[in-house]
């Protein structure tokens, strides 16, 4: 080290080089893991937030449903390789997204909703608000749209230019995984059990299609029997695939944690929602937020942020998207 710096230099110019070597050194590490931050748009685009809550409560007006799929989109994106609005791309020619995938096609919905805000955000500051920070607060204020809690999102993630069908459908947690799959499956993104509680609890609003629950309600034994047979009306033990029932059936419109109640009874329509409550470690856990809904309101909250912060790409990783369906 003593032959590093020239000898006729003196120690004054070598704590100012040392100095400037230091800044340039932190300073670059500031840049490359540029963090998320609550004011990111503050001076940037500061009509922003309202802007999309504007455009998601009135979609959410016009379909309480909207609510439940923008909020599954941010969980479908973030799930894929981290929150990165990968989830949105179209196929092309020569690009395949994730759209297609088992868990997506035929599934995921709300696209339209987001191309909506997208366009209305560009007129208010062109280039400047990415297609994942987008899903991000549209998921926050669906869940609020529809009764439930608010968190503070975090922003300043910057959109995928790739997307994974292969990730899409190995990472996805599937309807028919029993509690170590799904404990697995969100263990695997740093979740822990309760988080992943916490989180499935979504299910509190939307709806699924009958081919997600079909083997439940005609082969389970754990289902509430005349909830069974209420679902068998509209979900034939052949055909009718993409008939919908919601998943929860006491307020399907209502963010609340009737949820949790429900799976006391019996009543959870997927095979891995009754897991939750099926003699195993998250019993007590779906017995808390039954019993309190303002702990599930916290839990979900706070787990939301966590899924917020799954990979991100910042700083000068990714792009802006102009349209939410393409890279630039």
């Amino acid at each position: 080290m003593a032959s590093y710096y020239s000898s006729s230099l003196k120690p004054s110019t070598v704590s100012t080089v040392l100095c400037l070597w230091l800044f340039l050194l932190l300073g670059g590490i500031g840049m490359s893991s540029a963090q998320l931050s609550s004011n990111f748009y503050a001076t940037s685009c500061p009509n922003a937030l309202s802007t999309i809550q504007s455009a998601v409560n009135s979609a959410v007006s016009n379909e309480s449903r909207m609510g439940a799929s923008l909020l599954r989109l941010h969980f479908h994106d973030c799930f894929v390789n981290g929150c990165d609005a990968s989830v949105l791309l179209d196929d092309t020619a020569n690009f395949t997204g994730e759209k297609t995938a088992g868990p997506n096609n035929n599934s995921l919905r709300g696209f339209d909703v987001i191309d909506t805000i997208k366009s209305q955000v560009e007129i208010a500051c062109s280039g400047v608000v990415s297609c994942a920070d987008i899903l991000a607060v549209a998921a926050r204020d669906s869940v609020v749209a529809l009764g439930g809690p608010s968190w503070t999102v975090q922003l300043g993630r910057r959109d995928s230019t790739t997307a994974s069908l292969s990730a899409a459908n190995s990472n996805i947690p599937a309807p028919t995984l029993n509690l170590s799959g799904l404990i697995s499956a969100f263990s695997n993104k740093g979740f822990t059990v309760n988080e992943m509680v916490a989180l499935s609890g979504s299910h509190t609003i939307g709806q699924a299609r009958c081919t997600s629950f079909r083997n439940r309600i005609y082969n389970e034994a754990n289902i509430n029997s005349s909830f069974a047979t209420s679902l068998r009306a509209n979900c034939p033990s052949s055909g009718g695939d993409n008939n919908l029932s919601p998943l929860d059936a006491t307020s399907p419109t209502s963010f609340d944690n009737a949820y949790f109640s429900n799976l006391q009874q019996q009543m959870g329509l997927l095979h891995s929602d009754q897991e939750l409550f099926n003699g195993g470690s998250t019993d007590s856990q779906v017995n808390t937020y039954s019993s309190n809904s303002s702990t599930f309101f916290t839990d979900f909250a706070n787990a939301m942020i966590t899924m917020g912060n799954l990979s991100p790409l910042t700083g000068t990783n990714g792009q802006i998207r102009t349209n939410c369906r393409r890279t630039n």
